[in-house]
């Protein structure tokens, strides 16, 4: 498996990433634990040794599961996870943003417990909380460096003004934004900023969310506690039932294209992201092991610029 650095912050990580937040069970859609745990075993041993995950996913269920898991196998990956969320434990329901120092250090205590691990290799600020000052921000994550609980730390969704203040106080190893063949926004300022400050750049939804698995068709429906039933997908309607026949047409092209190269659907989206030479890792959530198989075999997929 190709590995990649993030910038020059020198953290190294898997060209494709295990996504987890299907694994949380309560906000994506139905899953088999035990095959997504198998898939997770078959990931690390076919070289997928970034696992990505956070503790609003469930919430706290992915981690929990997670760890347990990883039993065994913790030092073979590189974990990555994420606070930021005000989380009503006993409800495990979401109940806003904060990215307070106080909040920051009690919440990673919290992940390193359900992961059963004494250190995280890279911990992002899942989403800004807008209020807290980056300043505070960026000393709280500069504390758990010091005090050896993480390795490196990032952010998610931050846009360049909110990146470049927190440059200002540390370094920063990645940003994770979502990316991926239906949804380019991020080559507009994000990605050129990231490489002139060589940040890695993960790059989540690299199957837009399942849409380009190539598995959904027009009598595809959600459950209702499935995020994806709003129809938004991070500020696109892409879920939205005119955009989403739209979208079926499309992949139905790009399933042919990718057919005339011996590929799936699915291995283009992921061949497509890992093209850009920005992205560090390509995230990518497996549920079974076959997926995962057909996963691995996009990365040495090289897409020309036509």
């Amino acid at each position: 498996m190709e590995q990649r650095p993030y910038g020059n912050s020198g953290l190294v990580g898997s060209a494709l990433g295990f996504g987890t937040w299907a694994l949380g069970t309560t906000q994506y859609g139905e899953i088999d634990v035990q095959q997504a745990t198998e898939a997770c075993h078959l990931a690390i041993d076919h070289g997928v040794t970034l696992i990505d995950t956070a503790e609003a996913y469930g919430p706290l269920y992915c981690e929990e599961i997670l760890g347990q898991a990883l039993a065994g196998r913790r030092h073979e990956v590189t974990l990555v996870t994420k606070v930021g969320f005000l989380i009503d434990d006993a409800a495990h329901k979401i109940v806003g943003r904060s990215s307070e120092p106080a909040h920051i250090l009690k919440r990673t205590e919290g992940c390193l417990q359900r992961l059963q691990t004494d250190y995280i290799d890279l911990l992002l600020i899942h989403w800004p909380d807008h209020k807290t000052p980056l300043s505070d921000v960026m000393g709280a994550l500069e504390t758990l460096k010091s005090q050896g609980k993480i390795r490196y730390y990032g952010v998610s969704n931050f846009n360049v003004a909110m990146m470049a203040e927190c440059q200002r106080y540390g370094h920063l190893a990645a940003n994770q934004v979502g990316y991926h063949l239906l949804d380019r926004r991020m080559e507009r300022e994000v990605l050129p900023w990231l490489a002139a400050q060589q940040i890695g750049f993960m790059a989540y939804g690299s199957l837009a969310f399942g849409l380009l698995t190539g598995a959904f068709t027009p009598e595809t429906t959600f459950v209702d506690w499935d995020w994806r039933s709003s129809g938004k997908a991070f500020g696109l309607p892409l879920f939205e039932r005119e955009w989403f026949l739209k979208t079926i047409r499309l992949v139905e092209r790009l399933k042919g294209f990718a057919a005339d190269h011996g590929r799936t659907v699915a291995q283009l989206a992921i061949a497509w992201v890992l093209s850009h030479p920005e992205v560090s890792t390509a995230l990518v959530g497996v549920r079974r092991p076959e997926e995962l198989k057909e996963n691995v075999a996009a990365v040495d997929w090289r897409l020309t610029p036509d």
